[in-house]
């Protein structure tokens, strides 16, 4: 096998790796230090509804988490120094006779295939996570089985979705010349919104297994928060999340009388009805303020500026060849090789997709607590989710930056509890207490 040359590209994309990765452990590193200094120190608007032992293993949980991370960072950062400074890459070309002229299918077999095989390497942590990490928390509900059973599932449905839809993005490479890149787009954009449709009929139920949920009080509340609030839904369903784990949420899926509210089996057993009301209260709050649709722009305008890119590198003779490929292998490696590094350097800019993420949850809860009249059901519902999840209050803000899509709950409950005066109190298990200011 052919060891390419260190190249500036190659350099310059490993310098790229090594810096997220010095940026993720040195995050990491921030946040243990953090957590550990507010280790004995419930913070002041919780001491009457947070108890000490589980304060205690939030702490140790954020810490044991930390600790995985960082052996996930460097395992990854190994993995791809070792791919792109070993020449496999090229060599898998090699073995697969890859050349401009192959088919369509076959360059789309051999990104499929290599995409699987960089996918391996993780596995073994996923599994302590899973088994290990997530089970000595008392999170852990998969057998070995369905473990198996989701990545097989998973790595069919990438087959079976992901190699049509490379082969006609390869297909469109040849047919449209210089412009492929914008027909790329549009063919990509197309499928996403496709599978928002098709996610919730054919391709969840995969996973999991849905049921109405049963004629009631609770699905009266539900229902009836929907008329208040516009929000029409084809059916309410309770989702089978406690197979996998015991974390809880709630969502919906699909568009107009596709449209479906999941609620995990988890959160009907942790929250009160009541509390399952304001949940589904704050996501309809995403829904009316158009946050979804918006989020889906923002993307597509992000994919569109990436499709720009790799038409933009496809014609530069030096990034496919830095990295080893002979002139003869099409566009594929150009594909494979932009999928590789972008993440690296769009590591940096998720403060700023995080910060406007948490600005519409702050406004999804400003949404629930006018639609409830009152902030306090939301409170003790998301009280009570951060204690069963064991999360972190007191993140550090740079990696609260970079790595939270949502506010903390400290930061969510006083922006809650000022929406009603300094006079708010809320009982959540305990003695009521001051808003947090």
């Amino acid at each position: 096998m052919a060891v390419p040359a260190f190249t500036p590209v190659v350099v310059a994309a490993a310098a790229l790796a090594i810096l997220q990765c010095a940026g993720s452990i040195g995050l990491e590193a921030l946040n243990q230090r953090h957590a550990r200094a507010h280790a004995h120190s419930i913070p002041e608007a919780f001491k009457n509804s947070l108890s000490p032992e589980t304060h205690r293993r939030s702490v140790e949980y954020t810490l044991a988490k930390g600790r995985l991370s960082i052996v996930s960072a460097i395992l990854d950062l190994v993995v791809f120094l070792a791919v792109i400074a070993s020449g496999i890459l090229p060599a898998s070309a090699g073995w697969m006779a890859l050349d401009s002229a192959s088919s369509p299918w076959w360059a789309a077999t051999w990104l499929l295939g290599v995409g699987a095989a960089l996918s391996l390497p993780s596995l073994p942590l996923e599994w302590w996570a899973q088994f290990r990490l997530e089970a000595r928390f008392g999170f852990n509900t998969t057998t070995p089985g369905t473990w198996v059973a989701d990545r097989i599932k998973g790595l069919a449905l990438s087959a079976a979705l992901g190699l049509p839809l490379l082969a006609l993005l390869l297909f469109l490479v040849r047919a449209m010349g210089s412009l492929w890149w914008l027909w790329g787009f549009v063919a990509i954009a197309a499928f996403q919104v496709l599978v928002l449709f098709l996610a919730p009929a054919v391709i969840l139920p995969l996973f999991n297994k849905f049921t109405p949920l049963p004629d009631g009080p609770l699905k009266d509340r539900l229902l009836a928060l929907g008329e208040r609030t516009g929000f029409h839904a084809a059916t309410i369903q309770v989702m089978d999340g406690s197979r996998r784990s015991r974390h809880a949420n709630a969502f919906f899926t699909g568009f107009g009388r596709f449209r479906k509210i999941a609620l995990f089996d988890t959160l009907v057993e942790q929250l009160t009805p009541e509390e399952i009301e304001a949940v589904l209260a704050h996501e309809i709050g995403h829904h009316q303020r158009r946050h979804i649709p918006r989020r889906l722009a923002t993307g597509m305008l992000m994919m569109l500026a990436g499709f720009g890119a790799m038409g933009w590198l496809a014609t530069q003779p030096w990034f496919a060849a830095g990295f080893g490929f002979g002139p003869g292998t099409g566009i594929a490696p150009t594909l494979l090789l932009f999928a590789l590094v972008s993440p690296a350097a769009l590591f940096w800019a998720s403060p700023i997709s995080h910060h406007w993420s948490r600005v519409h949850e702050f406004e999804a809860d400003g949404y629930a607590c006018n639609a409830m009249g009152s902030p306090v059901p939301l409170v003790t519902a998301l009280r009570k989710l951060s204690e069963k999840n064991l999360s972190n209050l007191t993140p550090h803000p740079w990696y609260s930056a970079f790595h939270y899509s949502h506010p903390t709950l400290v930061e969510r409950e006083a922006a809650l509890l000022a929406r009603r005066g300094s006079g708010t109190s809320v009982d959540a298990s305990g003695p009521a207490i001051p808003p947090t200011h």
